[in-house]
């Protein structure tokens, strides 16, 4: 993968863009500016972004003038189509593992999780008693019997499965 650093001002947000990702702009905003890019931009040959437009915001946001970005010269106008929304829905897929979050979490010390919606104390959420809590563990959550329930915080957003 080739990154070059383009102008913002050369990229150009794609007009059907199924993802609402507002809210999302100031945690990526935090995560750049604690992190720096890790990421770039991912556009076609003519700057109309493919992934990124979340970061695409944050850096307008920063009043950033230029932005790494990638560019998928060998990707049809199909695979463009299916790669914007396979990479915006991928993450919905995954699940949490609570322990270990809330160990990760614990882990950190400097740096402050909540600019990037980890504000809530999943211990302190009403999951009911210890006894009425489906098991939990490992990676995969098992939930024992019955079909888990996605929970989202309204504060952060935040989405688990209890």
């Amino acid at each position: 993968m080739e990154i070059e650093e383009w102008s913002v001002e050369r990229l150009t947000p794609y007009e059907n863009n199924p993802r609402i990702n507002d809210g999302a702009v100031s945690a990526v905003r935090a995560s750049i500016e604690e992190f720096g890019w890790r990421q770039p931009i991912v556009v076609d040959g003519e700057g109309v972004i493919i992934a990124g437009h979340t970061r695409y915001k944050a850096a307008l946001e920063m009043g950033l003038e230029v932005v790494p970005v990638t560019v998928a010269r060998d990707m049809t106008p199909e695979q463009v189509r299916a790669y914007r929304l396979a990479d915006n829905r991928t993450h919905d897929l995954s699940e949490w593992s609570l322990p270990m979050l809330d160990a990760e979490l614990a882990e950190i010390e400097g740096i402050d999780m909540s600019a990037f919606g980890f504000d809530l104390d999943v211990e302190a959420l009403d999951l009911g008693t210890e006894d009425e809590r489906p098991e939990r563990g490992g990676a995969g959550m098992g939930m024992g019997s019955g079909d888990p329930k996605r929970v989202t915080c309204p504060k952060c957003g935040f989405e688990f499965f209890e």
